[in-house]
């Protein structure tokens, strides 16, 4: 009986390959990731721009366009706004001085400035905030709940519950004597404002059809017009021009309004 006989253990020669080692490092590899097809790639990653875009018009930005002159020389017909939506969070509303995007009361936009865009791509990406909307109107906030808005003092400004605005940095007159013509006469006053109200002009002041356009003429007995803007209707407030490029700027409340005095 040979020794091989007697041991029942097999020894490989060095140059024999083992097959369990090799099992062993096959199971130790790590198995590669198959990447998923291009084209697969290119929708996913446009379904989820897509739910992006969806999440920030609801909860943040939002785009728009000026839909007339009536917030001249500042906003240009057909420029391209950014609304911010944040500032209103919480309980905050509109204050006074703010440029804001809020929703047609009712009749003050003509048919074609509430069309909105026209192309199919156009309206499709609006419905995202990827492109300007329409039904809309830009109006700065000239007074809130409780203040009385007057015109016109000496010098042809409005004032606000006794207040005088220095308007001429961001207004304009347009050929009127005074900053509130759009009633057909610089001798007005309204308010106190409801409450969940604003009062709105647009800055182009003798071509705004405005809160100042739609209030009762003075004296009036039988007028039922309301020249209010409900705040459930503000989408948010402006903050950047953003097209043309050679104007693009951030928005700003003007200081005049913090001489404004609280409502009594």
């Amino acid at each position: 009986m040979t020794s091989e006989d007697r041991d029942p253990t097999f020894v490989a020669e060095p140059d024999e390959p083992v097959s369990r080692s090799s099992s062993v490092e096959e199971q130790t590899t790590p198995a590669k990731k198959k990447h998923l097809p291009v084209w697969q790639e290119t929708i996913l990653l446009l379904a989820i721009a897509l739910v992006l875009a969806i999440v920030i018009k609801a909860l943040f930005l939002q785009a728009f366009y000026i839909p007339s002159q009536s917030m001249e020389p500042g906003l240009v017909k057909n420029d391209r706004i950014l609304v911010q939506k944040v500032s209103y969070w919480f309980g905050g509303s509109p204050e006074r001085g703010d440029v804001v995007v809020f929703k047609d009361p009712g009749g003050w936009l003509t048919g074609a400035e509430s069309a909105g865009p026209t192309g199919v791509v156009a309206k499709t990406l609006s419905k995202v905030g990827l492109y300007p909307t329409g039904g809309h109107l830009v109006k700065r906030v000239i007074g809130v709940e409780g203040d009385v808005i007057k015109c016109c003092d000496k010098q042809g400004r409005l004032m606000v519950n006794g207040q005088p605005l220095d308007e001429k940095d961001y207004a304009r007159l347009g050929g009127a004597t005074c900053y509130g013509p759009m009633v057909g006469n610089c001798d007005w006053e309204v308010g106190p404002v409801p409450k969940g109200q604003i009062f709105v002009m647009g800055d182009n002041r003798n071509n705004s059809a405005d809160s100042s356009y739609h209030m009762c003429p003075p004296k009036a007995t039988d007028c039922t017009r309301n020249p209010y803007v409900d705040v459930d209707d503000v989408v948010g407030k402006v903050f950047v021009l953003l097209w043309p490029s050679d104007r693009f700027h951030v928005l700003h409340r003007p200081d005049t309004f913090a001489d404004v005095p609280d409502a009594d």
